[in-house]
């Protein structure tokens, strides 16, 4: 959904997604290789060798790793998009929380991105809002 609200076009388009969770990943892949989306997917995870080769042929990199960080602006092609699934809890003593959220992707990569999902404030709403509209939609449905 957030692809098609901003029209960025996936037909056609390599997508990396780094990250092979039954949850994210995994799924993910399988739907964007689908005739009605007819991207290319490359799937890699913390054990690929030399990550950084792959993520910059991507035309949309997604990162579903959960380590953060990650993914440094090194390893964004100019122009792409990147989207940060990834949320994990950082020691950071100047915050009341002790902690601090980040994202799989270094918040540097928006300066190479054309677009850029930040974490926290990203993919988590979106996720919620998704949630909702499927509980509408479940409602709605007459049995």
């Amino acid at each position: 959904m957030l692809l098609r609200e901003y029209n960025i076009p996936v037909s056609g388009s390599h997508v990396v997604i780094v990250g092979r969770s039954n949850i994210v990943g995994k799924p993910l892949a399988n739907l964007l290789v689908r005739r009605e989306y007819n991207a290319t997917v490359t799937l890699c995870h913390t054990g690929t060798k030399d990550i950084g080769f792959h993520t910059l042929q991507a035309d949309i990199l997604i990162a579903a790793a959960g380590k953060p960080a990650l993914i440094t602006p090194e390893m964004v092609r100019e122009g792409a998009t990147v989207i940060d699934v990834g949320i994990n809890r950082v020691t950071d003593v100047s915050s009341k929380k002790g902690y601090r959220l980040c994202g799989d992707a270094d918040p540097a990569v928006a300066e190479k991105a054309a677009y850029y999902t930040p974490v926290p404030g990203g993919v988590g709403p979106m996720t919620i809002a998704m949630l909702l509209n499927n509980v509408v939609e479940a409602a709605e449905v007459k049995i």
